[in-house]
């Protein structure tokens, strides 16, 4: 066999491998979209190979030479409209399969006897430059938006690809694509084709891979981090987390304060209007701990009704006006739902403190209030200094 037909039968297991991996993770992160479109891409794209071994070895040449193109012009849709999903934008709809579409009228229009000019091959390779062109437009715009190193090495990748399939028609026009297709399957470009194609297949599976990979990566680390019922940060989410923004103000010099929070009497609400108020009331006042305070402020569920507020750039007094609008709030979680107080303590950071001694203080403090008769912020405003 010539190293053509080894090529495509490399592509083919290549494609087979890819498209299960995706099809995997398209099972296990249904939430992740794109791996859908991935998968469809090397599963279509698998008859590309397989057709091109028909043509060689088959009696009809002709229905094998159509399949290759519409799998490849298919496959390359897919994947076009999977970094499209990927990356969250969405230009205008109809440009992908308008590529397509032009490709497949062109193809149908082109005279094969003149195989081997730059012109049928600049109308032959039209839809897969087009649409890498595409996908490369779309990984700038994500570098613009997201400043993600991650993306621009996809474009770079895209770009490299889009040229390939650029740059294909002079290469079968000056070394010789054969008469016929089956002429193609036996010479040098051929195996120069599948070879460099099949490297930049895997190039690009591996890239769109790395991206899902990072992105349920995130996910999950998101999901371990927040609590379900409150929708805000968990205790393993606030520690990671207070402590980067405690080694960050510390180098910037800004203070820091915490608020440690406690719902009054939350067994009565339990006892008296069951469960699913309890967590309907634990819910509304996360949500009013996020409205209460500044947006950089990180809000946290540490277990049962304790909280936690960190505020970057607030000393001892601040704590305490955002306290006070965390206590108003408190007064509005809704019609709906049960009459709640809450009691709290605050502490700044000081320059020896860590978080664990931070948020000790604070605790301490929030028992203070309680000892005082709950429904109160301990120290009072008029006493933080």
């Amino acid at each position: 066999m010539s190293g053509a037909i080894y090529a495509l039968i490399v592509n083919a297991c290549v494609a087979i491998l890819f498209a299960a991996t995706f099809a995997v993770l398209r099972a296990s992160y249904p939430q992740q979209r794109a791996t859908g479109w991935f998968c469809a891409t090397y599963a279509i794209g698998l008859l590309t190979p397989i057709s091109e071994l028909g043509v060689r070895f088959t009696s009809t040449p002709l229905l094998f030479t159509a399949t290759s193109y519409l799998s490849l012009v298919i496959s390359t849709l897919c994947f076009t409209q999977g970094v499209i999903v990927l990356s969250g934008r969405v230009p205008p709809r109809a440009v992908a399969p308008a590529i397509a579409a032009i490709a497949l009228v062109g193809r149908v229009m082109l005279d094969d006897s003149t195989r081997n000019t730059i012109g049928y091959g600049l109308v032959y390779q039209f839809p897969f430059y087009a649409m890498l062109l595409l996908c490369t437009i779309i990984a700038i715009r994500a570098v613009r938006e997201r400043c993600d190193p991650w993306w621009a090495g996809l474009g770079v990748v895209f770009a490299v690809t889009a040229s390939y399939f650029a740059v294909k028609p002079v290469f079968a026009a000056v070394f010789g694509s054969g008469e016929t297709m089956r002429d193609y399957a036996d010479s040098s470009y051929a195996l120069l084709s599948q070879a460099l194609g099949g490297l930049l297949m895997i190039t690009s599976a591996l890239s769109v891979l790395l991206m899902i990979v990072r992105s349920i990566l995130r996910s999950t680390r998101v999901e371990s981090e927040t609590d379900m019922l409150t929708c805000i940060a968990n205790r393993r989410g606030f520690e990671r987390r207070a402590r980067t923004a405690i080694a960050a103000a510390r180098r910037t010099g800004e203070p820091v304060a915490a608020i440690l929070l406690d719902l009054d009497h939350f067994k009565q609400v339990n006892d008296r209007f069951g469960h699913a108020t309890g967590d309907a009331v634990l819910h509304a006042f996360g949500q009013a701990l996020t409205c209460a305070l500044p947006p950089s402020t990180l809000v946290a569920r540490l277990g049962g009704e304790e909280f936690v507020a960190l505020l970057r750039g607030a000393n001892l007094r601040d704590a305490g006006r955002a306290a006070a609008a965390i206590r108003a709030a408190v007064a509005r979680l809704g019609p709906e739902l049960p009459e709640v107080t809450v009691s709290g303590g605050i502490a700044e950071l000081r320059p020896h403190d860590t978080l664990v001694t931070l948020l000790d203080r604070a605790d301490r403090h929030a028992y203070a209030a309680k000892q005082a008769g709950r429904d109160r912020i301990y120290p009072a405003l008029s006493s933080a200094t």
